[in-house]
């Protein structure tokens, strides 16, 4: 029942990345190595995604030349390159050695081999902590694999997603092109816990995500908002706007006595 069942979900998530698939009959790589739409790779089939769709989600990122670009199953480069020619140090990581080669000549053929590299190797034993930007085409299940390592990256972090989603993180964005969608997540700051404020009182916080909830000194707080390390908050009349620093918070506060306000959590 189980080998049914695998080989079921396989066929079914084969269907759904080859609906997603260019619609003409075009050929990728060179004259040293084609690769095939659909062909197998370690976790998932190869399916390359359209450069109108990754341009849209570069533009979805807002990459720019400051930003650290890592590619998860960068497949034949493309999405690497994209974002080379943009300027910024982009890495792909792929499993196969093939495309790994083909990457890298199509890199030197494009004249951005100084920004983009490829890495040959596993996206869940390859260290992409340092990137602000990460791009991925990867089945659901590969995703929410992958979700706690996300997470636990700096605040702020821009992860744009070709087809499919994070389970229960909702994304900040979403575009569709030629009915091909993508999706945007921005990395939220952890501030589930109590706080203390510098002019006293209590700030507690509950968390899902992005999406925030709670209480200052026992008032609940409205209109509250998580978007990387920027939180923003209203209570008891006044508005709250500042940026997350670890255990630390800080900002501007409007409304009856304006000025700034502090907290550090304390749990």
């Amino acid at each position: 029942m189980y080998m049914i069942l695998n080989l079921f979900l396989r066929v079914t998530a084969f269907a759904l990345v080859l609906a997603a698939a260019p619609a003409c009959a075009q050929q990728y790589g060179d004259k040293e190595y084609q690769p095939a739409v659909g062909q197998e790779g370690k976790d998932v089939i190869w399916v390359p995604t359209p450069n109108e769709l990754i341009a849209r989600m570069l533009d979805m990122a807002k990459l720019t030349p400051k930003d650290i670009h890592y590619d998860l199953g960068s497949g034949d480069g493309r999405t690497v390159i994209a974002a080379a020619k943009r300027g910024t140090h982009s890495v792909g990581v792929e499993f196969n050695a093939d495309m790994v080669a083909l990457s890298n000549r199509s890199a030197k053929r494009e004249g951005v081999a100084d920004k983009a590299r490829f890495i040959h190797g596993d996206i869940f034993k390859t260290d992409f902590s340092k990137a602000t930007v990460l791009t991925l085409y990867l089945l659901p299940s590969l995703n929410l694999k992958l979700r706690p390592t996300i997470l636990a990256m700096q605040p702020g972090t821009r992860v744009v997603a070709h087809a499919f989603t994070m389970g229960e993180w909702e994304p900040d964005q979403t575009a569709t092109v030629d009915s091909r969608s993508a999706f945007l997540w921005i990395v939220p700051a952890k501030v589930q816990g109590s706080w203390r404020m510098e002019r006293g009182g209590e700030l507690v916080l509950q968390q899902t995500f992005q999406k925030i909830d709670g209480t200052v000194g026992g008032k609940p707080i409205t209109s509250a908002s998580l978007r990387g390390d920027a939180i923003a908050f209203s209570a008891d009349g006044r508005d709250y706007s500042g940026r997350v620093t670890g255990d630390h918070m800080e900002g501007s506060v409007k409304g009856g006595a304006s000025g700034t306000w502090r907290a550090t959590r304390v749990k």
